[in-house]
């Protein structure tokens, strides 16, 4: 397969971002609606969250998109209760999301995400003008990975983050429950693709990365680098640390 140079890969762009992020939100919905009950208690990746809970997260999160209200007060109860969470602020914001949603059943939370997610996506793409070059800072501390920036501008975070998120999330709850999302599409290629990207301008070195199954693809940056061959679902579980990876694939990429 033919080599994919960096600057070759595509991007999420601002044009695209919304229909990216709505394809995002249908595979995740389609999954959850396909789990039985059991499922939901069934504990995750993310260290202290079950499948409900992270829908809880996931809902709490569109909330935020859609309501600059809402945002300012999940924002200002996070740096609140940072200190709380290892002075990671987005921790101490992740776990009122998920408590803020701890009374709805699995039906009303599915309810409450499809109602919402349409919404989320037309407040992220109303950002814009200066707000989308605004530097939102990354707390160490608590879950952050090392080895990640210290701010990401808004944009990014409204294109692109957010439906990495979803995404991810999306991957977690197939992990834990053994059930398969729907792949027939070409989200995981959008998706896995930008990350790749992303991840070959962070360490800026040498390396063939050949990435197999849904999302993958061939991608070359210099030469005479090591090869690197995997699934592409299990190179993005490893470069957010889901799993561990070593040399290259110990250097993060935000989700």
């Amino acid at each position: 397969m033919t080599a994919l140079p960096t600057q070759d890969i595509q991007r999420i762009t601002r044009d695209d971002a919304a229909e990216v992020a709505s394809r995002a939100y249908s595979q995740l919905l389609d999954l959850l609606e396909r789990l039985d009950v059991d499922s939901w208690s069934t504990p995750t990746d993310c260290d202290g969250w079950d499948v409900a809970d992270m829908v809880g997260h996931l809902i709490g999160a569109a909330k935020g998109n859609a309501s600059r209200r809402e945002m300012m007060r999940q924002g200002v109860h996070g740096k609140r209760r940072a200190k709380a969470f290892d002075g990671n602020a987005l921790d101490a914001l992740n776990d009122l999301q998920v408590r803020d949603h701890t009374h709805l059943s699995p039906a009303e939370r599915i309810a409450a995400l499809r109602e919402v997610a349409p919404r989320a996506i037309r407040g992220r793409v109303r950002t814009g003008g200066l707000l989308r070059r605004l530097p939102l800072p990354l707390d160490p501390g608590g879950s952050s990975m090392d080895g990640l920036p210290s701010s990401v501008p808004m944009g990014f975070l409204m294109d692109v983050v957010y439906t990495r998120d979803v995404w991810l999330h999306t991957v977690d709850i197939e992990q834990a429950t053994g059930v398969a999302a729907d792949r027939s599409g070409d989200l995981d290629r959008i998706v896995v693709h930008d990350a790749v990207a992303e991840w070959l301008g962070r360490h800026g070195r040498a390396v063939r990365l050949e990435l197999t199954g849904p999302g993958g693809g061939t991608f070359e940056q210099g030469t005479d680098g090591p090869g690197i061959e995997m699934d592409a679902i299990a190179w993005a579980r490893t470069v957010s640390g889901r799993l561990p990876g070593q040399g290259l694939l110990a250097v993060p990429v935000l989700f």
